[in-house]
């Protein structure tokens, strides 16, 4: 990085091309990653705009789906710096070329597990963007302030229901507590290591805090929620068999189906001659 800005520090990257080979690959693997897990989280809400107990909870997530939807496109968009071709990338990958959070893999059967998956898969999502809010790499800075903002609502839709199912029977708050059990290992894996790797972008000012302090704060964000229902979260995360490439396991990937409909496939077809 070279130049200085207005107060006399360095000038943030305005481009891929300003990016050291390293800085490069790393930052376009973050990217992507976000890219496809919000994709990914938009079609889990699209799914529940009808099945949602409520009117105004199906409403709520067409609202969430579109966020999510319009978050992926526009991280996408920064990777033809990279590039990348990104009509390929929302219409030409396979399931397995997918880069998303491993946990929305599988659909929620139930409004609980949605539920879940708002209240803590989405703020694991918005800490990470959080700790981009003042990024060296200017361009993803520069998306950060408008989606953080959007994202106010999803966590607060999402805490209140997972509140108002803690406190609404047994049975409810059991489903929420299976819920959140299942998914937890997998956020808490999915911040990654404090490998040389994550350091590198930590050190280059990409990120502003590390992959430990980044999980320690998503803990302090969600603990209340998770007192609600008795569940606590301890050990450090299993990393034998992840891709930090990716924030993957390595087996595994996103349902055929699923990633078809992302694509559209069904109805491009009427797009081409």
């Amino acid at each position: 990085m070279s130049g200085t800005d207005r107060a006399g520090a360095a000038t943030a990257p305005a481009a891929a091309s300003d990016l050291g080979e390293r800085e490069r690959a790393a930052v376009r693997d973050l990217i992507l990653i976000l890219a496809d897990s919000k994709r990914m989280l938009g079609m889990r809400y699209a799914d529940w705009t009808l099945g949602a107990p409520e009117l105004e909870a199906g409403i709520a997530c067409a609202s969430m789906a579109q966020d999510e939807w319009g978050h992926a496109r526009q991280l996408y968009a920064l990777l033809r710096e990279f590039g990348d071709d990104t009509e390929r990338l929302e219409h030409g990958r396979e399931a397995a070329a997918y880069r998303s959070m491993a946990l929305l893999d599988i659909a929620p059967d139930t409004w609980p597990e949605l539920v879940v998956l708002n209240a803590l898969a989405d703020t694991a999502l918005t800490v990470q963007f959080e700790a981009l809010t003042d990024s060296s790499y200017a361009p993803l800075r520069q998306r950060c302030e408008k989606l953080l903002e959007e994202e106010r609502f999803h966590l607060a839709h999402g805490s209140a229901w997972f509140r108002r199912l803690a406190g609404a029977g047994d049975r409810a708050r059991a489903a929420v507590a299976d819920a959140a059990q299942r998914v937890l290992p997998g956020i808490m894996q999915w911040f990654g290591p404090d490998s040389e790797r994550a350091r590198f972008l930590l050190e280059a000012g990409v990120v502003s805090e590390s992959a430990d302090a980044l999980r320690a704060r998503y803990l302090v964000r969600v603990e209340p929620l998770l007192a609600l229902i008795g569940v606590t979260v301890g050990g450090e995360p299993d990393f034998a068999d992840f891709v930090e490439e990716s924030r993957r396991p390595r087996a595994g990937a996103p349902d055929d189906d699923v990633i078809a409909r992302l694509r559209g496939d069904r109805n491009r077809v009427f797009l081409m001659d």
